[in-house]
């Protein structure tokens, strides 16, 4: 098995990962993207039932779908990557992946904050703020999110960070040190701005809509759980896909020396990784939580189950 090897020169540090290792990496993301794009794909259309529904809260579904899918067909550059060991597509095709990267976290990210924040006007303050939970509103504070995340990313995301050659082996994000000065004030901004303001706005709105449906005698068990149920996905959704990969960001400052990396090159990957089952948890919050995907994934079943029915009839 080929050995994992570390190649030096004055300014850069490029790591040329096991066969073993990589394709490991490559079939997990074939599978990300083999149940996230059906799986998002079906979200776009539940999440299009919301708005027709004048609810504003299928404005952010949508544009998860959205964000979801665009980063899903990226992958397939990494699929590439993953196999050959070297990257092919040049750096421009190489710096528009990390951007795809970068976009699909924070959209997400301040997409499911919205989310929880609805909810909790939604749940807390239903007669006041009226006027923040419409379909109006929620198209503005999207475009605006989109805006914002592209801009900041359009002024973090350089071609001397993400794209390196050595000896003629192109590497694509996997060039790790030393950081640029630019670079590193970056992961300090979005561990902060990127993660945990995300993280106290979604824990603060879940905290206030328990207590408030623990206190209102007169929301329905089954309501309580379907709150409950779109909290935990959201809450666990921010931590777990985007906890690993920004603290990896802000330990990475403190890597200074190439033969640091030898220990940390992994579990970078594996944070990084950990991120894109983001791309399978969001779906769970169109299908299986919200009515109108519950209602459409029953619809969906019992098609199946009618058209299985009919086949085993006409075999007998």
């Amino acid at each position: 098995m080929e050995n994992l090897t570390l190649a030096v020169n004055y300014t850069s540090c490029y790591f040329f990962d096991s066969v073993a290792r990589r394709r490991s990496f490559l079939f997990f993301y074939l599978a990300i993207i083999i149940v996230s794009i059906p799986a998002n794909g079906f979200s776009l259309y539940v999440s299009w039932q919301h708005i027709r529904q004048k609810n504003e809260l299928g404005v952010y579904l949508v544009n998860l779908a959205l964000s979801d899918l665009t980063f899903t067909v990226g992958l397939s550059l990494w699929l590439d990557f993953l196999w050959r060991g070297v990257w092919t597509h040049g750096g421009y095709v190489c710096v528009l992946s990390v951007y795809f990267l970068f976009t699909n976290f924070y959209t997400s990210e301040a997409l499911l904050c919205c989310i929880a924040v609805d909810r909790y006007l939604a749940v807390v303050h239903p007669l006041k703020f009226t006027s923040l939970r419409k379909v109006n509103t929620a198209v503005a504070v999207t475009v605006a999110i989109w805006l914002l995340v592209l801009l900041f990313n359009a002024g973090t995301i350089r071609w001397e960070d993400s794209y390196q050659e050595y000896n003629g082996f192109p590497v694509c994000f996997d060039t790790f040190i030393p950081l640029s000065e630019s670079l590193a004030r970056a992961n300090i901004i979005r561990f902060f701005l990127g993660f945990i303001v995300p993280f106290l706005l979604v824990v603060v709105s879940t905290w206030r809509i328990c207590v408030a449906v623990k206190s209102n005698q007169a929301t329905e068990e089954k309501e309580r759980k379907r709150i409950s149920k779109m909290l935990t996905v959201v809450l666990l959704c921010v931590v777990l896909c985007f906890g690993p990969v920004h603290v990896m960001m802000l330990l990475r400052i403190q890597v200074d020396h190439c033969k640091d990396v030898t220990w940390f090159l992994y579990p970078y990957k594996i944070a990084t990784a950990i991120s894109s089952f983001n791309c399978l948890a969001d779906p769970l919050l169109y299908c299986f939580i919200t009515r109108t995907g519950q209602a459409n994934v029953n619809k969906v079943v019992l098609f199946f189950q009618g058209k299985k029915g009919r086949t085993s009839n006409a075999m007998v």
